[in-house]
């Protein structure tokens, strides 16, 4: 049976797909993993973890079903992250994640004084924020310079698993686009000169879009992984825009909405959006540009009151539903890792306003579901006034598992989300990327062939007033509580 098979390296777990031409998934496979936190504001992952997690999926997958033929392997995985590795390959250090990992602010602002504002915006798209991968490599070659003088290689784990496959040491354009100051986004190319200023001592990685083809396993990959040698495989991308392929939401006018270990958006059109609340990126194709945002926690916080509460989701969520809207006068800013878009303040911490001593638990839940809602609203607005185009929205991850968490969104943001068949996101977005990599010429698959839109979720009219006076205090709560909270934030430094 001809397959094909995709894997994503995802913030707490790694997962993969076998999937038949036709889109159907025929098994999946699932390994969890923890962050490392060593230190307030460091978000980092041992990379090896990546190619370790990726063979024991594989095999699983393969020796379940042995009748799948692969025509072709997909991989996608978080980012923007940075895995420095030595001329064998060996990491350097761990790999520091994306947004959520806040330890380079330093280097954000001698860059910014260096280059200028402005320029990077005109290069990049973006200006300098938690989410920028160059930032990330300066830190390295700021503040651990041992490990800095043996790195050679920069990988994400897209290109990470590309190179343990194939031996290819390539870098879609997506990623690459975020890897800020050091991407030239209207020529598609690295920007040689500040690559030389900042990276010199890394050897710069090819560029390709995310579905081409970077090469084929190799026979030692074969042998550790049970997939054929001589098997294509493809560059991938970021999981985010993978996911925005799995649901077909990668067209001009549509907003990617994942629901996740964090929440992620990303909105597709033709021209290069710019706003310094914002993420401008290439796109996962050729000629399409991205205005993104991502809040640093949605799933994260509903799994930390889980924890502390020792209930489980239904529990949690069945108790969320008889709360209410407003969660009976609860407010709560979702800024427990500090926060990226729309507000890019690394410093912002959770704050909950209203409590009582005849709150309980359930309340707790009602308000953080409203709060991711209300930090997707934010970010929605703030694109929409930087000229974005959203036409279409489209809801993707694990938490469209969670009827409520939804039907929260639509409300406080009045807007109708699409909900396709298959939500497992990134992985099945990387089996379908990896089949049109090697379908023949007039025959490639479509993604609302694989994937219809099995359902329609649609805002409650009568309760947009409440809601609009819920948004309007949680943008003050933030204006009004910022300053303390930052004390706090330079206090959790020190200790």
């Amino acid at each position: 049976m001809r397959c094909t098979l995709g894997v994503d390296i995802g913030t707490s777990s790694s997962k993969g797909v076998l999937v038949t031409e036709d889109g159907s998934i025929l098994l999946s496979a699932t390994r969890s993993h923890d962050v490392d936190r060593p230190r307030s504001g460091w978000v980092e992952m041992d990379g090896r973890i990546w190619w370790d997690e990726f063979v024991a999926i594989a095999r699983e997958l393969l020796t379940a079903r042995p009748e799948a033929e692969v025509a072709a392997v997909g991989v996608s995985g978080m980012g923007p992250c940075v895995l420095l590795a030595d001329e064998n390959d060996e990491p350097v250090r761990p790999a520091i994640l994306y947004g959520v990992d806040t330890r380079s602010t330093v280097q954000i602002r001698r860059l910014t004084e260096e280059l200028g504002e402005d320029e990077i915006t005109r290069v990049g798209g973006s200006t300098l924020t938690s989410q920028a991968g160059g930032a990330k490599i300066a830190w390295v070659a700021d503040e651990e310079p041992e490990s800095w003088a043996r790195a050679k290689r920069l990988f994400m784990p897209a290109s990470w698993l590309a190179r343990k496959l194939t031996g290819a040491y390539v870098l879609d354009h997506q990623s690459a686009s975020q890897t800020s100051p050091l991407y030239d986004i209207e020529n598609e190319r690295w920007h040689g000169p500040w690559w030389e200023r900042y990276s010199n001592r890394l050897e710069q990685p090819p560029l390709t879009w995310a579905g081409e083809i970077a090469g084929t396993v190799s026979d030692a990959a074969a042998l550790s992984t049970g997939i054929p040698a001589g098997t294509p495989v493809i560059t991938g991308t970021i999981d985010a825009w993978t996911e925005a392929v799995s649901v077909g939401a990668h067209e001009v006018g549509d907003l990617m909405l994942m629901y996740g270990t964090t929440m992620f958006l990303v909105a597709t059109g033709e021209r290069t959006l710019r706003t310094p609340s914002m993420w401008t990126t290439a796109g996962a194709f050729a000629g399409t540009r991205n205005l993104a945002g991502g809040l640093s926690t949605s799933g994260a916080l509903t799994a930390w009151l889980k924890e502390l509460t020792t209930a489980d989701y239904p529990q949690l969520l069945e108790e969320a539903a008889e709360s209410g809207p407003g969660a009976r006068g609860l407010l709560m800013l979702p800024y427990f890792a500090g926060e990226r878009t729309p507000i890019q303040d690394p410093d912002a911490r959770g704050v909950i306003a209203g409590l009582t001593l005849q709150h309980g638990r359930g309340d707790l839940y009602r308000a953080a579901l409203e709060a991711t809602a209300l930090g997707v609203r934010h970010n929605v607005e703030t694109m929409r006034a930087a000229g974005a185009d959203i036409r279409r929205i489209v809801a993707v991850g694990g938490g469209t598992q969670g009827r409520l968490w939804l039907q929260i969104v639509s409300d406080i943001t009045g807007l109708v989300q699409e909900v396709p068949a298959t939500t497992i996101g990134a992985s099945y977005g990387a089996a379908f990327l990896a089949a049109s990599a090697v379908a023949d010429p007039g025959a490639h698959p479509v993604i609302t062939d694989w994937n219809p839109i099995t359902e329609t979720i649609t805002p409650d009219p009568r309760l947009r007033d409440a809601y609009d006076r819920l948004f309007d205090r949680y943008v003050r709560l933030y204006a009004g509580t910022k300053d303390i909270v930052h004390e706090l934030a330079a206090q959790q430094r020190d200790a």
